[in-house]
């Protein structure tokens, strides 16, 4: 084979390597959430996590966080909102919903914020939603309702649904909210902002993780909890990022975001796996509703 035409094939075949490892690393932050359980709490996890990362990453980056400084100045306010949603109070609503929901619930419900990033698109810059992407939208809230009632409809009807469901969902619709607010992000290279977003979400995680501490809810990482939040710091935290980011340069973000879906899939199977949960009837069903919804909502995008 000639050269020039096995260089982009290794390209792109790391790039889907690269990508598969993200969302393995994004599912097992579910995972992570329920074994944080008694062992580190929700608040001291997301606060430690963004402590650690802001302990290595402006050191790494501190020539290009020099050089782009005047910009991140300028847009302080927008990352420091972009920060404190898409990182502090998505984990940390994350975490509190493990106490009282499964890591296979929890993946399936972060399977649908990009039905809500399409909703949110809508609301906050009039992106037209075509009829099929309307049902696309409908067939995946439909999963997240099926998720959320343990497929009971008599809990949907009471809407008496599980606090950890509802937790998760919230963060799921902040999450989508931080999603479009990126399309205005400022222009410096993905990392310096993923740093500078690093940085505000440590900031904002510091009062929470004080009113944790005055409330007496706080638990200090027990020595299985240090290993959690390595995980999460690791994982999750620096080399999801590192990856996607080099994914995207490498077969751009139209392509990249498609395998963002399979986090719904990895969870569930990382849960059976490490938690021992067990798959119920209503998981695929709810499964095949969000994943499906995202297909047809897709559909407009990739035929243009």
């Amino acid at each position: 084979m000639h050269p020039a035409t096995s260089l982009p094939q290794r390209a792109w075949g790391n790039a889907y390597l690269l990508m598969i490892l993200t969302t393995l690393f994004w599912a097992g932050n579910a995972v992570a959430s329920r074994l944080a359980v008694g062992e580190i709490s929700p608040l001291a996890l997301t606060s430690l996590r963004w402590v650690f990362v802001c302990s290595v990453m402006p050191w790494l980056l501190r020539r290009e966080i020099a050089e782009h400084m005047p910009v991140l100045k300028a847009n302080w306010r927008k990352i420091a909102v972009l920060g404190g949603l898409g990182f502090t109070v998505f984990n940390s609503l994350m975490y509190l919903a493990a106490y009282s929901t499964t890591a296979i619930n929890i993946g399936i419900l972060q399977g649908s914020i990009p039905v809500f990033v399409l909703l949110g698109a809508f609301l906050a810059f009039r992106t037209p939603i075509g009829a099929l992407q309307a049902l696309g939208v409908a067939v995946t809230i439909l999963g997240v309702l099926v998720t959320a009632s343990r497929g009971d409809f008599q809990v949907l009807a009471s809407f008496s649904f599980a606090a950890g469901d509802l937790w998760m969902i919230i963060a799921g619709v902040l999450y989508a909210g931080y999603t479009v607010g990126l399309r205005t992000r400022p222009p410096v290279p993905s990392l310096v902002f993923f740093t500078a977003m690093a940085c505000a979400a440590c900031v904002a995680s510091l009062p929470l993780l004080a009113a944790e501490i005055w409330s007496g809810l706080i638990i200090w990482p027990t020595a299985k909890g240090w290993l959690i939040l390595a995980y999460v710091v690791i994982g999750p935290s620096l080399l999801s990022q590192l990856f996607f980011m080099r994914a995207v340069e490498l077969i751009g973000p139209g392509r990249a975001g498609v395998f963002v879906n399979l986090v719904p899939v990895f969870a569930p199977l990382l849960a059976v796996l490490v938690l021992g949960e067990t798959v119920a009837l209503y998981h695929g069903l709810a499964l095949a509703l969000v994943l499906g919804g995202i297909w047809i909502a897709e559909r407009r995008s990739t035929r243009g």
